[in-house]
């Protein structure tokens, strides 16, 4: 997945900046709610418009997002608790951008454009449920075709390249399409036993 390669590579950027902000004791769920803070004043931008600005600020946003994961290696501070905040705050950020976004269109009286966003969220909400659900049961699902670094790329090329409607429906599509690959995944996994 990009995902696994995006995480790769960015260590060259985050580890340097993780480890000066290691400096000042912060811890790095501190990291995380500011990240969704930065990225909630990012769907502002959008909600008024600014597409192109809010495109490079979700960037930005995003960048600092991956900190806390790379800030709470380095300092030997991980847990189950900071891994569960990242993940549901992930989710946070994900809806609040798109909220943004909802905000502008709305305004702007573009129906197709709002109903695509709602198919999105669902879809990407069905997309991270799904894969939590499967390690309730002790089932590893990875796999997917639109994860969420795929999305939030997607969304940066659409808000970056004023190509909105286009890639709404990709996202619409794919999330969802996703989102049935993961239960598919898990069908095989399972072998499709069937349960009461």
């Amino acid at each position: 997945m990009l995902t696994d390669l995006a995480r790769k590579y960015s260590r060259v950027i985050l580890e340097p900046i993780a480890r000066f902000i290691g400096w000042t004791n912060i811890s790095p769920n501190v990291i995380t709610m500011i990240g969704f803070l930065l990225t909630a004043g990012v769907a502002v931008v959008i909600s008024m418009g600014y597409l192109q600005l809010g495109g490079f600020l979700i960037i930005a946003a995003a960048t600092f997002d991956a900190l806390d994961g790379t800030l709470a290696r380095m300092m030997g501070r991980t847990s189950r608790f900071g891994a569960f905040l990242d993940s549901t705050m992930d989710r946070f950020s994900e809806a609040v951008i798109f909220l943004g976004l909802f905000v502008y269109l709305a305004l702007q009286g573009a129906q197709t454009e709002l109903i695509l966003i709602y198919i999105t969220i669902v879809g990407s909400l069905m997309v991270s449920y799904t894969r939590a659900r499967a390690e309730g049961l002790g089932i590893q699902v990875k796999e997917g075709l639109l994860t969420r670094f795929e999305r939030v790329v997607l969304l940066i090329i659409a808000l970056i390249l004023n190509w909105l409607l286009p890639v709404l429906w990709i996202l619409a599509i794919f999330t969802i399409f996703t989102a049935m690959q993961r239960i598919y995944v898990v069908w095989r996994i399972t072998d499709g036993e069937r349960g009461g």
